[in-house]
């Protein structure tokens, strides 16, 4: 792909290819990454519950919080395999990086966490009712 600042690489952007590229990455990070997978299944569950009552605030909170935890999630499985791929043997700086990227993944999912327990709770409470 062309990079547009540099002016390098193959000529011919297309929308498309970009769609496919991130539906790739996501299928990758689903299937080999069992943080991703059971936080989409997981997820998936609770929006089911909040389509079906019609709470549209709920159900679009909740797709917020699961793209915020998912995007936390891939960016520190890629930052951690990069520091791999820099530096295979331990590395207390590269520990340092790491350290970081999971931290604030654990901020995510206590969020992600949170919504999903009160949505929950929620779809409980009116299925009872």
């Amino acid at each position: 792909m062309r990079n547009k600042f540099l002016g390098t690489g193959e000529p011919g952007y297309h929308p498309l290819r970009k769609i496919a590229t991130v539906l790739s990455g996501l299928r990758y990070a689903a299937l080999y990454d069992f943080s991703v997978a059971y936080k989409l299944a997981l997820s998936a569950l609770v929006l089911v519950g909040t389509f079906l009552l019609r709470e549209w605030v709920d159900f679009l909170l909740v797709v917020i919080a699961t793209g915020l935890v998912l995007v936390a999630e891939m960016l520190n499985s890629a930052i951690e395999a990069l520091c791999d791929f820099v530096e295979a043997r331990h590395d207390e700086r590269i520990k340092v990086i790491k350290d970081i990227a999971a931290a604030a993944v654990g901020i995510c999912i206590v969020i992600w966490f949170l919504v999903l327990g009160f949505e929950g709770w929620e779809i409980v409470a009116a299925l009872r009712a």
